[in-house]
């Protein structure tokens, strides 16, 4: 069950900008699939073996998730670095969470049929 859409809209109306100016969160940068815009979003990054996955709490249908799928890719600023990222695609939580840092918290959101966002760090060179 993801978070609702109204919720949404405040979060990236209001607190995604106070996260972004803090500085401390990664930072997906993806572009509008009709706007052609480059948009950064906050989010939680969680490193696993050759990219990243990301939970989106408002579901599978949040822009930023759309975004990433149509594009095929998406940087991410992290630890002060760009990483450019590719083969987005969504992955159920219980296929990806065992490659997650144990610990790692289920947002009381998610189940394990919630699906995530997996994309790959772009081979350099």
């Amino acid at each position: 069950m993801s978070l609702p859409r109204w919720l949404a809209r405040v979060n990236s109306r209001v607190f995604n900008r106070l996260e972004l100016k803090r500085g401390v969160r990664p930072v997906l940068i993806h572009v509008g699939r009709s706007s052609g815009i480059t948009y950064e979003t906050p989010l939680d990054a969680h490193r696993i073996d050759g990219g990243y996955v990301f939970i989106p709490m408002y579901g599978p249908r949040t822009d930023w998730v759309k975004n990433a799928l149509a594009a095929g890719a998406a940087n991410l600023r992290v630890d002060g670095r760009n990483v450019e990222l590719d083969s987005p695609r969504l992955v159920r939580k219980d296929a990806v969470w065992p490659l997650l840092a144990s610990g790692t918290k289920t947002p009381p959101t998610i189940s394990d049929d919630s699906k995530l966002l997996q994309m790959d760090v772009r081979p350099q060179g």
